[in-house]
């Protein structure tokens, strides 16, 4: 039988009411949060899990920067093995990308600077998406300050150290940490990381696993590397990698939940906590002192408030309230169980019907002019609980279709986006939830969600004014949906 780290118990043995999880359940729902999944463990065991449809409990969740700490722990691992030290300079792993002169503060770059984000170079990366060598630009971009100082996010770094990673062990570095710690504390075995340009797994941001995986690596690390009396992950590194390490506080707004240090790839938190961070609302928060750890899966890009606001619902409605063992609460952990069965995704503010909707249902618009978003044409084609936009554009027809109350889920009409190697077109459409609602009488707004391989999302505004259509797009996501931003207007003719 597949061991697994992840022991389950009840929120009052956890010390805590099941009434707390229902707050926090409806704080998330009033803040809007697009939350896909979390998780939450005290005392090593799980006492509240939830997954928002169409998310469910098994399938693989792109974890962004999070892939980071998966790094790290490689990284340590080896640490461990004597086979890398933390002083070693990244320039010796790479006498293929130095062919002439490096400067000498990317030479003097050591593994130690990578981990605590402290590379020579700007905010950013050195390389573009385009890069067909991604290893080749950290060797040869001109710095701008000695490596090792200021901590600067550079997902560059992360990426040079699993390729280091891969180098010395000749296999993906999930690979590696599957055989060596993974896989014994039930970790998925088809887990894996998308991978760079040049073959590379892309290490600071392509992991693929299911939140079930991320909460088990975060109990590993919690517990020392420890499991069942063997020590999978070295507890010396662990304790370093956790642990303040670099000041991160650049911008001086001493933030609770991010500006308070960083370690090994990863962030200090509130109440003496750590947390590995992606994009989006990926987050695994560990509170040692409460021995808490709460694990959170989402697409929250473009929300006005940081990573939604999960922190501050979280510290407001779980940790502040953590004590001890409490009596069993049949009635209180029933409400729980039902407010996680019936869990629905963030909708947008708005209403579900238009007396205008009849009136613009199945007429067809001619854009009066082409930009990126490449549209020539499109009609709104409305009914009770559903609808589908059917545009016309320079990349051929395209149809999509949304909820009203509701998200319908269907796949996106583009098929040149991204697959497991970034630069590759993947040849088929990512998978997609989307939703509209009126938010004037004669003002429609759908927003699409897209959750693949790759998460974005993007909001389109149709304004009608008697014959004509304004129509507005905004998108938030990483290296694709460019054609789905902008401006223009229409004028209604009779069909296609």
């Amino acid at each position: 039988m597949k061991k697994d780290i992840l022991q389950f118990g009840t929120p009052e043995e956890a010390g805590i009411s099941s009434r707390n999880v229902v707050k926090f359940i409806e704080d998330i729902k009033k803040k809007r949060t697009m939350m896909h999944s979390f998780i939450f463990i005290r005392n090593g065991k799980v006492f509240a899990e939830g997954y928002y449809p169409p998310f469910v409990q098994d399938e693989f969740h792109r974890m962004y920067s999070v892939s980071k700490t998966f790094v790290s722990m490689a990284v340590g691992t080896l640490i461990g093995e004597g086979k890398l030290s933390l002083d070693d300079k990244v320039v010796s792993f790479f006498p293929d990308k130095c062919p002439g002169y490096v400067h000498p503060w990317v030479a003097d770059a050591t593994v130690r600077d990578l981990l605590r984000m402290a590379t020579p170079f700007r905010e950013g990366t050195t390389y573009k998406v385009s890069d067909p060598d991604w290893s080749y630009t950290f060797f040869n971009t001109e710095p701008n300050h000695p490596a090792g100082t200021i901590f600067n996010y550079d997902t560059s770094g992360s990426y040079i150290l699993d390729v280091i990673v891969e180098r010395i062990t000749g296999k993906p570095f999930m690979e590696y940490l599957k055989e060596k710690a993974l896989k014994a504390i039930g970790f998925s075995e088809g887990s894996f990381c998308v991978k760079a340009p040049e073959g590379y797994s892309w290490g600071g941001s392509g992991v693929m696993c299911s939140t079930r995986d991320l909460a088990r690596l975060a109990l590993l690390v919690a517990n020392d590397g420890m499991f069942e009396g063997r020590e999978l992950l070295p507890a010396d590194y662990l304790k370093e990698a956790r642990s303040f390490q670099i000041d991160n506080n650049t911008s001086g707004n001493n933030n609770l939940y991010s500006g308070l240090g960083y370690g090994y790839q990863i962030w200090r938190t509130y109440d003496n906590g750590y947390s590995f961070v992606g994009m989006g609302g990926q987050l695994a928060i560990t509170i040692p002192e409460k021995n808490f750890i709460a694990v959170f899966t989402g697409d929250s890009q473009g929300h006005s408030v940081p990573y939604g606001g999960v922190f501050e619902a979280l510290r407001d409605n779980i940790t502040d309230h953590l004590g001890d063992a409490m009596p069993a609460d049949p009635a209180a952990l029933s409400e729980m169980k039902e407010a996680i069965a019936a869990l629905t995704p963030a909708m947008l503010a708005g209403k579900e019907s238009s007396p205008a909707a009849r009136e613009i249902s199945g007429v067809t618009y001619r854009m009066n002019r082409e930009d990126r978003m490449g549209i020539r044409k499109l009609t709104l084609n409305l009914g009770e609980d559903e609808g589908e936009l059917v545009y016309d554009t320079t990349r051929g027809l395209k149809t999509l279709r949304f909820g009203f109350g509701k998200f319908v889920v269907g796949t996106f009409p583009e098929t040149h986006y991204f697959g497991d190697t970034i630069g590759t077109p993947s040849g088929k459409g990512y998978r997609y939830m989307a939703q509209a609602v009126w938010t004037e009488e004669r003002k429609l707004v759908l927003r699409v969600y897209l959750i693949d391989m790759y998460f974005g999302n993007f909001t389109v505004t149709f304004a009608f004014k008697g014959d004509e259509v304004a129509l507005s797009m905004e998108k938030t996501a990483e290296w694709f949906l460019e054609e789905y931003q902008g401006f223009t207007a229409g004028k209604a003719e009779s069909s296609f």
